[in-house]
């Protein structure tokens, strides 16, 4: 963010304070310059010595390119009848005003405030409802509801912005396959992405558990295939699995999926459907069964995960599809439509005759080519219609069709050679953009998919790969949250778990990515703040990062925690467990035996509110020197390899938090050494095992040890998995001699067998504290 000079900037305060100590009664709200919060961040604002002061009615004027955006400002304006707006005859006429500006690039904006007017100057209507959502920002939170306000007027202070979008493709997804969502709710979620600047929605309308989308050619699509006759209770990984007993479904008409659409219009926000294929078929399978390689009856899953039936790529199904699309394509009148291409397993095609035979005719290598034809049939049919399809990165697999654009998902990978190819993309790895994830570690969060993905990492994210040159790059349309709704039964959880990490999005993907995120971050934090509190007007439901104190363990000599609170000036007070006394922090504590740490801030509304709980575990490799031959995946490393002996574990219910290290498809070989020899009766090693999310402990792991005398000690351990959480645990006993140096081989699970979630993939491998005592 960039200011104007010094001098301006006392002036500014000096009006401001004298305006406060005149005679006159102003009990009404003034916002100061320095507490302008506007979130995604412009690319610039400056102070002018000015104040608005914004009346009771106000009045405005639109140039005619602007009509379309009349309809919010009236109703966004006059949601709070304590406050108006009236449009006047004529420009001169108005205090707001909305102006052509042919100069801007499409969907830039400025806006200047100054003592007797507002301004927003635009070249088209996306550019003109951006303006007014930054201006949105510098309102009272009031304005977001029909509340009784004591005051009839407001104070905004002078300043000039000039602000635009780096990416042309800012989105979030909803799915509503897994969990239904009311028409009001959809549109709740598009207000919220309006006010940030977002102009794509991504609607998964289809999937094994639901069909969402009225098809008329086709009606037991809804009929049958919009719903399950009963749905998992608790997680996937939850042995033995659980159901509710309880039908479940329900379906947009055709009427509604219009009025969201024009709803989503008049926010300058494109709708995206997906009609998922060739996978995640199951649902439409159930109410055709033709569709299928098998011909047979199947029922709409009931629960979440990968499933083996998928469209049979024949003339009949691909005639059922264009009918499909036909349908989908005059619903909505954006440039896309995603086809899903996800996680298709081959294994009907490979037991096909007809697969087996339309391979030979084609002269294609595999199954996995198959599905390539299977896209770039569906491509050319969107292609004719004059639509771009849309696919996840497995539509790489067995070539890509060059008219598709590709969501990365897997990682940045897909997107990488997506670009190389020449192909457009759209980055929305599970590192950074899947919104499923925990975002905190602790134990207290609902129930979530798995993973761990806090805001800060969000906001660090750079949806262009530095293996892109300049023109690649180029190629890099923008990113996308998603919001995956297996666990998110209701709206209000759906709302705890998108936001505020949709906010961190949201800037990402309007103002780039930061230079140095670690450093703007707090101030993201302070810009934040206002907007939950408008948040809480709109009755929307999130996750309060500005609560939560998070810790470093430093090991340079003894164990020491820093404790660190999102915003300045907060202070904080901790004390150890069975201990009563709170104490003010003011440096690095020491861990001097195996306990729990408790933290809060001082002065805090809720005195019992504990803000922070860690529990270390002393132990004699505290102070080993741990090396790994191969690097954790970077989307599952951020603890680094000190995470291994930090006295700390990862969470027994998620994986990916910073005590987890993550390696996919790779054996491992961790080398541990000691300064000075230690007597060892047993080493403990942690894997996470949750075979649907594709993680897998190993079956054994063997130890070399090396005693102080050089003789060797080798020995081999059987898994123990704890049937209370995802954690499998192997106990090696140790020789009770001087150790001077252990390795130990980790071999990975290999390859996911059919039948299992991402059967064909790798497995991964996560590993925790290793306990030495």
């Amino acid at each position: 963010m960039h200011f104007t000079a010094v001098f301006a900037r006392i002036s500014l305060l000096c009006c401001l304070l004298f305006l406060v100590s005149c005679g006159e009664q102003e009990d009404y709200p003034k916002l100061a310059f320095e507490e302008v919060a506007i979130i995604p961040e412009p690319k610039s604002i400056e102070a002018v010595e000015a104040q608005f002061i914004w009346p009771a009615e106000l009045s405005y004027f639109a140039d005619s390119f602007a009509e379309e955006v009349t309809p919010f400002m009236e109703s966004y304006f006059g949601l709070n009848s304590s406050f108006t707006v009236q449009r006047a005859s004529n420009s001169d006429a108005a205090q707001l005003k909305i102006i052509s500006d042919n100069t801007l690039e499409d969907e830039h904006y400025k806006l200047q405030i100054d003592n007797e007017k507002i301004n927003i100057y635009a070249k088209d209507v996306a550019g003109a409802f951006y303006g007014l959502q930054s201006l949105r920002q510098l309102l009272p939170a009031a304005f977001e509801a029909d509340q009784v306000l004591d005051y009839e007027q407001f104070a905004l202070p002078g300043l000039s912005i000039e602000d635009g979008p780096v990416f042309q493709h800012r989105g979030m997804h909803l799915d509503v396959s897994r969990h239904f969502f009311e028409v009001d709710a959809v549109k709740r979620y598009l207000d919220v992405m309006a006010m940030l600047k977002m102009n794509r929605f991504h609607w998964h309308l289809t999937d094994d558990q639901g069909w969402r989308i009225e098809i008329k050619k086709y009606p037991k699509l809804t009929e049958h295939g919009g719903y399950r006759s009963e749905t998992l209770i608790g997680h996937y990984n939850d042995q033995p699995q659980k159901f509710d007993g309880k039908r479940y479904g329900g379906f947009y008409t055709q009427e509604q999926i219009k009025e969201v659409v024009a709803y989503a219009q008049s926010l300058s926000i494109e709708v995206i459907p997906e009609i998922e294929m060739p996978g995640h078929a199951q649902a439409a399978i159930s109410a055709y069964p033709e569709l299928g390689c098998t011909g047979e009856s199947i029922d709409v899953a009931t629960k979440w995960g990968v499933f083996e039936d998928i469209f049979c790529p024949t003339p009949e199904t691909f005639e059922f599809l264009f009918g499909v699309l036909d349908e989908v394509i005059a619903l909505f009148p954006g440039e896309y439509i995603h086809i899903g291409g996800d996680e298709a397993p081959k294994a009907r095609w490979k037991s096909s005759e007809f697969c087996q035979e339309l391979i030979r005719e084609q002269n294609l290598k595999d199954e996995h080519e198959l599905q390539s034809f299977f896209v770039s049939e569906i491509a050319g049919y969107l292609n004719s219609k004059g639509k771009k399809l849309l696919g996840w990165d497995e539509i790489l697999e067995g070539g890509l069709d060059p008219t598709a654009t590709v969501m990365s998902w897997r990682g940045v990978e897909g997107g990488i050679a997506a670009a190389k190819s020449g192909n457009g993309v759209i980055m929305s790895p599970t590192s950074h953009a899947y919104f499923d994830y925990y975002q905190d570690d602790s134990e207290d969060q609902p129930l979530a998919i798995g993973g761990f993905l806090p805001l800060e990492k969000v906001y660090s994210f750079d949806p262009i790969p530095s293996e892109l040159n300049s023109k690649q790059a180029q190629l890099i349309l923008g990113a996308q949250g998603n919001v995956w709704t297996e666990y998110m039964t209701s709206e209000k959880k759906m709302q705890y778990m998108a936001y505020p990490r949709t906010m961190a999005m949201a800037e990402v993907v309007w103002s780039g990515a930061k230079e140095d995120s670690e450093q703007s971050y707090p101030d993201f934090l302070r810009r934040l703040k206002p907007l939950l509190n408008r948040l809480d007007v709109m009755d929307r439901s999130y996750y309060n990062p500005l609560q939560k104190i998070t810790s470093e363990i430093n090991k340079e000599d003894n164990l020491r925690i820093s404790l660190n609170g999102p915003l300045p000036d907060q202070k904080i007070q901790y004390r150890w467990s069975n201990e009563q006394a709170w104490i003010d922090y003011t440096e690095p504590i020491m861990v001097e035996r195996s306990a729990i740490l408790e933290a809060r801030f001082e002065g805090q509304a809720d005195a019992d509110l504990v803000n922070f709980r860690q529990d270390f575990t002393l132990h004699k490799g505290i102070n080993a020197t741990i090396k790994l031959d191969k690097k954790p995946h970077p989307a599952y490393n951020s603890g680094g390899v000190a995470a291994l002996n930090n006295g700390v574990y990862g969470s027994k219910n998620r994986h990916g938090d910073k005590e987890w290290l993550g390696f996919w498809g790779d054996d491992l070989r961790v080398d541990i050494r000691f300064e000075t020899p230690v007597k060892l009766n047993s080493l403990k090693l942690g894997f996470y095992h949750a075979p649907g999310q594709w993680i897998y402990a190993p079956t054994k792991s063997q130890i070399r040890a090396t005693l102080a005398d050089g003789r060797a000690y080798n020995t081999t351990a059987m898994i123990k998995k704890d049937s209370l959480s995802n954690v499998a645990n192997e106990v090696f006993g140790m020789p009770e001699e001087m150790i001077t140096r252990i390795r130990i081989d980790i071999p990975n699970y290999g390859i996911i067998p059919e039948g299992k979630q991402g059967a064909g993939n790798k497995a991964w491998t996560f590993l925790d504290e290793i306990v030495m005592q």
